[in-house]
């Protein structure tokens, strides 16, 4: 699959750390699904959808450093859409993000809201600030808010939140963000018999996309990040290294 020459026609600073960049044609999808980015000479990386015409980026690395440096009218490489990306289940249904996280639930907040699902979002951020989409979930729903900080909302985690919560009462749970959030997430929906209608978003290493050269497989199931995911139910996470460690581009393992 040869990417998309694709034209920046909008950036926009949606926190101190986090920049939308809009392009020039757009995307059908399934929110929760990716596109490979290619920052010319340096990169390709993959990114979560946050609009059918934009990602939302947050600034981490060199790939996303040079992409930070580009302007309106320059242009990178993108291909996809790819992955598979959340099944929306229900009409009660709970959302959980954190951080740049927030990105593909924002687009799947607004799904479910047109298809009728009642939405209720817990979202959480080191400070108010850096509080990704707050707009946009409180749009489609009702909205809990914790920061690491205290200067919004819950002082303190967003499984804090979510502790709080009968997770029995919703169809289905949908989480993106620091994997020991979303493992901490796992742990209570299983508690409560939910790892089956729960969902979470993987980020790993990504090479090809293809699934063709098992960067990004999981252990033990050898399920593929880019192709069998990004979005695993909690019942095919279970018993995994969900949680434990990932493998950095040599293939080693990296604690979480």
């Amino acid at each position: 699959m040869m990417p998309m020459d694709a034209e920046i026609t909008k950036i926009v600073d949606e926190t101190p750390s986090t920049r939308t960049f809009f392009f020039d044609f757009f995307l059908e999808h399934i929110p929760g699904q990716y596109v490979m980015v290619w920052i010319r000479g340096v990169d390709e990386i993959p990114m979560s959808l946050s609009y059918p015409n934009a990602i939302t980026v947050q600034k981490i690395g060199d790939a996303t450093s040079a992409l930070f440096e580009l302007g309106r009218g320059d242009s990178i490489g993108v291909r996809g859409p790819l992955g598979n990306g959340f099944s929306l289940k229900g009409k009660s249904i709970l959302l959980i993000a954190g951080g740049v996280g927030a990105a593909p639930l924002a687009a799947l907040a607004e799904r479910a809201k047109c298809d009728g699902a009642k939405v209720e979002t817990i979202l959480g951020a080191k400070s108010a600030d850096e509080l990704l989409f707050e707009k946009r979930f409180m749009n489609a729903g009702d909205l809990l808010v914790a920061t690491d900080d205290g200067s919004l909302g819950h002082h303190g985690l967003a499984t804090e939140l979510v502790g709080e919560l009968d997770l029995t009462k919703y169809d289905a749970i949908y989480s993106c963000g620091p994997e020991k959030m979303m493992f901490r997430v796992l742990n209570m929906a299983e508690d409560v018999g939910m790892s089956s209608r729960a969902q979470f978003s993987l980020q790993r290493y990504v090479k090809c996309g293809l699934g063709i050269c098992g960067t990004c497989c999981i252990d033990p199931s050898g399920l593929r990040i880019c192709r069998d995911g990004p979005i695993f139910s909690g019942d095919q996470l279970i018993g995994t290294e969900f949680g434990q460690y990932m493998r950095d581009a040599s293939g080693r393992r990296v604690k979480l």
